[in-house]
């Protein structure tokens, strides 16, 4: 994907700290499209770089913490979604996509809708924390996400199968269109004042 396709996309650094953990993020969409990730649980990190890669985004993600297979997981899949959420801005995005990955043995569907309406449904084949991970993911992106093995038994080919298909339907979803697709056309949050 060349950097002009990325046009729109906002620029992310944003930092999540806790009494258990430590999270930063930095997203530059397009560019030289280096994704550097520093987690202790390699196959969490393996799978943000892939998406990463194939959603075309530049930048880097390091978390540590007190538990590295879980709380840092969780935190930084949140930091994630926070992140991928703000870099779409205010712009009418295609909003909706899937991509069907192969990777040797494995077979994997991943549709995605950038709606606003924070739902994850992973296939029950994959390991609790990636189930984990794509749900938190969802509640800071704010997307609707499924997840579907549809052939392929080898554990690391799902995984990586399963972002590399999310990398590709996000770079699908988030391409920036004159007018929202949707018949209830831009909604408009408004606070205080008189109606």
């Amino acid at each position: 994907m060349s950097p002009e396709a990325w046009m729109g996309l906002v620029p992310v650094r944003l930092r999540r700290r806790s009494e258990e953990t430590t999270v930063a993020l930095e997203l530059r969409p397009g560019g030289a499209r280096a994704f550097e990730v520093r987690l202790a649980e390699p196959m969490i990190a393996h799978g943000i770089e892939s998406f990463a890669t194939w959603a075309g985004l530049a930048g880097s993600l390091v978390g540590k913490g007190d538990d590295h297979h879980h709380h840092v997981v969780e935190d930084a899949a949140l930091v994630l979604g926070r992140g991928l959420h703000r870099s779409l801005g205010e712009r009418p995005r295609v909003r909706i996509a899937s991509a069907t990955v192969p990777m040797d043995d494995a077979l994997v569907s991943v549709a995605l809708d950038l709606s606003g309406r924070p739902y994850s449904a992973v296939d029950a084949a994959y390991p609790a924390l990636v189930r984990h991970f794509f749900r938190s993911l969802a509640d800071e992106a704010k997307w609707t996400c499924h997840v579907r093995r549809i052939d392929g038994e080898d554990e690391h080919h799902l995984i990586e199968a399963a972002f590399k298909a999310l990398g590709l339907a996000f770079a699908r979803a988030a391409q920036p269109v004159a007018r929202p697709r949707s018949r209830k056309g831009p909604v408009r949050w408004e606070e205080g004042g008189d109606w």
